[in-house]
């Protein structure tokens, strides 16, 4: 229950004054009338089956005349129109102190094409007005696994993408070794590869590794890319020269060979060497790759810029100030917005530099789709499947570029839950519910194609957030926060609208604390639920049946947040949260102790029960230590059930222990670090990944 004082705080962020009633009532009254003292609303968001639609206009009560319309279509047809007023049905009247308003409806034509499309309106007689509003027309139901694959039950692998090794990265998995992954799992039977977000993160402070907390969801890390698979190396000898000498190779082995990743390393080897692999380019590419270069930048358009140049500041003022200066809100005034005249003149003056950020994306994007070619081309039905974080934190990028779209002052998070007994803070700027409503949904539906491009299947992490965010007002705990509502019903559309678009099936992450009736909707929208086993119970806390599990779901034996299947049944996620001093006071760790043994028995029950395990267990679960025999047992409990989609994580194919993150840490365990504990071109030889293979073949 939210209190009077935690309301407040959550007003203030919004931007409402909070000091006393009478301005609380005012903020009420300007939310009450804002919709009146606007002609169109920025935005209406159409069902596709049930046109023809309408938009909703204010006018004055007195107003007596003719409006004319204009609505351009998305592909650039262009329809007009007239109505008289006495042809617009009233929907309601409101009493203003400036003059009383009323609400009149305006059809609109019934056969418009799903998409983008622009009305504006003009208003004649005494009391001219004009208006625009962005209508979007879209479907119910998002692409689904059977568009894509049938009516096939169909698996993949889930790979943290750095965590790749082998002898051709430079200590970092990288794109190409997403497509050697691609074509060594697709002639196994495999139709995805799930990946984790591939979101830019900060060049100019590597160690700022989490990829859900992201510098933009809009574009690559560029920490992926292959250096040595760019075109421009290979007409660089100043980049062939860098890696040939004996420093760098040893420093490049070193990288290679370490069980973590070392991101500061990494980035060293990597930046000197694209900077001359640029300036390669600049000096001696061919006039068809110089025009493919800037069709990239004239597809992504402004964006690309704005971001480009956002990675130059904050380069330029991090090497001037030190990494306190990561943070824009710390740079002088002038450049804490992106359209100063300041900011320009550091554009133009540092014009190659900002190109240089520029054709990083580039780049990036021209690895990316040559994987999922790769995947595709070697059998994959779905392919990529890629992660959309939540949000992005409010020294972003994003939030740089966004202006007041992202909200300071609270943060998005998520209440305490079987994650995290104590609660969750992200650290995570909110996108302001109004704002995106002004704004015609841009953002979302910039990170939606951002993530579904080259992808087959996007995940949405967190997919609450689409109904309510939990936000953390700044100086609260995490268990401190409470519920906003969002435009549950348009996202929904235009997320069906986007997934149709781009080929590519969506994934519902329905993890946590999951409002009643949610996950009916999403089903209803063609959204997959994402069934994770630890979560999967009946009544006595037994593990559900595999029947049990709905069709329409990917699932899955564990994430990147849990403990592996491995490191589950030895209890390392329970070590680290008691060293780390993660529960709240001793009876719950302690319960989660008996429990998690109690689990073990309920486990190799439920394999018992599916006639995949034997019906004595040679000896007592306490003392059995987990195998990949079991770890065989327990995928193949997972492949039989109904759900659309199996991913199993490398990490639990290959029997690893411990988990990729730990929820509520930043330092102190190795988040998003951890290296497969084999290389990419022996994964398929381990006898244990043989004989899952086999399983998941016979299975699905």
């Amino acid at each position: 229950v939210a209190s009077p004082e935690l309301k407040r705080r959550m007003l203030a962020a919004m931007g409402f004054a909070v000091e006393d009633d009478k301005a609380l009532a005012t903020g009420l009254e300007a939310i009450a009338v804002r919709r009146w003292r606007r002609l169109i609303e920025p935005v209406a968001v159409i069902a596709a089956e049930a046109q023809p639609g309408s938009v909703t206009l204010s006018v004055a009560a007195d107003w007596d005349g003719a409006l004319s319309w204009t609505l351009t279509e998305e592909g650039g047809a262009v329809r007009r129109g007239r109505a008289d007023s006495a042809d617009l049905p009233v929907l309601e009247r409101l009493a203003m102190a400036e003059g009383d308003r009323q609400a009149l409806r305006l059809g609109i034509p019934a056969d418009l094409p799903e998409g983008y499309h622009d009305l504006e309106v003009a208003l004649d007689g005494s009391l001219p007005e004009t208006g625009s509003c962005r209508l979007i027309v879209a479907p119910r139901r998002c692409w689904e696994p059977v568009d894509s694959v049938g009516a096939d039950r169909v698996w993949g692998l889930g790979c943290q993408l750095y965590s790749l090794r082998s002898d051709r990265n430079w200590g970092v998995g990288n794109f190409s070794d997403l497509a050697r992954l691609a074509k060594l799992a697709a002639p196994q039977g495999a139709d995805v590869i799930g990946l984790n977000p591939l979101h830019a993160l900060f060049p100019a402070e590597p160690k700022q590794c989490s990829p859900y907390s992201p510098a933009s969801r809009d574009f690559l890390n560029i920490l992926y890319i292959d250096v040595e698979a760019v075109p421009d190396f290979a007409t660089s000898e100043a980049a062939k020269g860098l890696v040939a000498d004996p420093s760098f190779q040893s420093r490049l082995a070193a990288a290679r060979s370490s069980d973590l990743v070392d991101y500061p390393a990494v980035a060293g080897l990597m930046l000197p060497v694209l900077e001359a692999v640029f300036d390669a380019f600049r000096a001696d590419a061919s006039q068809a790759r110089r025009a493919a270069f800037d069709a990239f930048r004239s597809e992504v358009g402004p964006p690309l810029g704005r971001f480009a140049l956002f990675m130059a500041l904050q380069e330029h003022f991090v090497a001037e100030g030190g990494l306190s200066m990561m943070d824009w809100r710390r740079w002088p005034e002038p450049f804490s917005r992106p359209d100063s005249d300041e900011v320009a003149a550091f554009a133009k003056a540092r014009e190659a530099r900002v190109e240089f950020h520029e054709y990083l994306q580039w780049i990036a994007d021209e690895q990316l789709a040559a994987a999922a070619a790769k995947a595709g081309g070697a059998g994959m039905r779905i392919g990529l499947y890629r992660d959309l974080a939540v949000g992005v934190g409010p020294a972003s990028a994003a939030a740089w570029a966004e202006g007041g779209a992202l909200l300071p002052g609270v943060s998005i998070g998520a209440p305490p839950d079987l994650l995290n007994r104590v609660g969750q803070d992200w650290g995570l700027a909110p996108l302001d519910p109004a704002a995106l409503r002004d704004t015609a949904y841009r953002p979302f539906v910039a990170a939606l194609r951002a993530n579904m491009r080259h992808a087959g299947a996007l995940r949405i992490d967190h997919a609450m957030g689409l109904m309510h965010q939990y936000w953390v007002p700044q100086g609260l705990k995490a268990d401190q926060g409470a519920y906003v509502t969002y435009p549950f019903d348009d996202m929904l559309r235009i997320l069906a609208l986007e997934s149709r678009r781009q080929r590519c099936v969506v994934i519902g992450e329905d993890l946590g604390t999951v409002p009643a009736g949610f996950r009916d909707t999403m089903a209803r929208a063609g959204i997959l639920s994402y069934r994770v086993l630890p979560f999967e119970r009946t009544e006595g806390d037994l593990f559900a049946r595999p029947a049990t599990y709905p069709e329409q779901a990917l699932v899955t034996g564990s994430t990147h947040d849990l403990a592996t299947l491995a490191g589950l049944w030895a209890g390392r996620d329970l070590h680290w949260r008691r060293t780390l001093s993660l529960y709240p006071d001793d009876t719950v760790r302690d319960t989660d102790a008996s429990e998690r043994i109690a689990d073990r028995r309920r486990l190799v029950d439920a394999l018992i029960d599916a006639g995949l395990w034997p019906a004595d267990p040679p000896v007592d679960t306490e003392e059995m230590d987990f195998s990949p025999e079991l770890m065989i047992a327990i995928q193949r409990f997972l492949a039989a059930t109904p759900s659309r989609l199996h991913v199993v994580p490398l990490e639990d194919a290959l029997g690893m222990e411990e988990q990729m993150n730990l929820p509520g840490t930043i330092d102190e365990f190795p988040n998003w670090r951890r290296k497969l504990s084999v290389g990419l071109e022996e994964l398929f030889e381990e006898p244990g990944v043989a004989g899952l293979l086999t399983v998941l073949r016979e299975e699905r």
